[in-house]
């Protein structure tokens, strides 16, 4: 039976013609799946169903997505996030989730946590360095870390009284349900690249997946070393946000979820 499926023009380019026509025939496609972004179950048969195709080094694992929480698209990833993805299908678990190792030289922890904004909830990400970070090619005991994303788009904060701006070109990698990775623009509007990544996909709350699913976005905050700390609650994470904000040493953006 043929299946409401949508094959994007650069998926149909990586997987071929044939094994695209036969996806939208029904030949390889399954009926019922669980969506990759939200993890609840998905008809392609009933309903728009997206087809996303998830590229590593050496391997592919083509997945499907309701069409409402993501486009089809095919998304660069290291092997070892696809070797998680294919792994992490098990349920989440509650909490909020922390992960301090990024690759070097900068080693970046990365914590998840809802902000009220406005009157309404937010997912977002506080990034906050283990250690001062140098832009590339100096020497010296200086601290770049919020030069460096001022000059990629990010916006300095002065509070959290508002959203901050759609910063186009990055985006949250949120497949299978986990967190895997925040992705910076390609270099020559190549594919997009892992700016930080989770050594393991990373769970994260049902509230906050839903309301990454309802905002399509990721609110990103960034602060320098010993500014937020490693908050155990999300009250303490957002008292830490609003006081490094009065400081003057807060950054921050919203991010699309996974370059859409």
């Amino acid at each position: 039976m043929p299946r409401m499926l949508d094959v994007s023009d650069e998926v149909r380019a990586e997987i071929g013609d044939e094994e695209a026509d036969r996806l939208l025939a029904g030949e390889t496609a399954p009926g019922s799946y669980d969506c990759t972004s939200c993890r609840t179950p998905g008809d392609s048969q009933q309903e728009r169903t997206s087809t996303v195709l998830f590229i590593g080094d050496e391997t592919a694992v083509l997945a499907f997505a309701h069409s409402g929480c993501l486009p089809s698209q095919v998304v660069q990833v290291t092997e070892e996030q696809l070797r998680g993805a294919v792994k992490s299908i098990a349920g989440d678990t509650g909490g909020m989730v922390s992960d301090q190792s990024a690759p070097e030289p900068a080693v970046l922890g990365v914590t998840s946590g809802l902000v009220l904004i406005a009157g309404e909830l937010h997912p977002a990400l506080v990034v906050e360095p283990t250690a001062p970070i140098a832009r590339a090619g100096t020497t010296g005991s200086g601290d770049d870390f919020l030069p460096l994303l001022t000059e990629q788009g990010f916006m300095p904060l002065a509070d959290l009284s508002a959203v901050p701006p759609v910063l186009h070109g990055w985006s949250v990698l949120l497949a299978v349900g986990q967190l895997h990775a925040v992705l910076q623009p390609g270099t020559n509007g190549g594919q997009p690249v892992a700016w930080w990544q989770a050594h393991q996909p990373l769970q994260v709350t049902d509230p906050w997946r839903a309301a990454a699913n309802k905002h399509q976005q990721v609110l990103m905050f960034a602060a320098p070393v010993g500014s937020i700390g490693r908050q155990p609650r999300e009250d303490l994470m957002r008292d830490a946000l609003d006081k490094a904000a009065a400081t003057g040493v807060l950054v921050g953006a919203a991010l699309p979820l996974a370059g859409t």
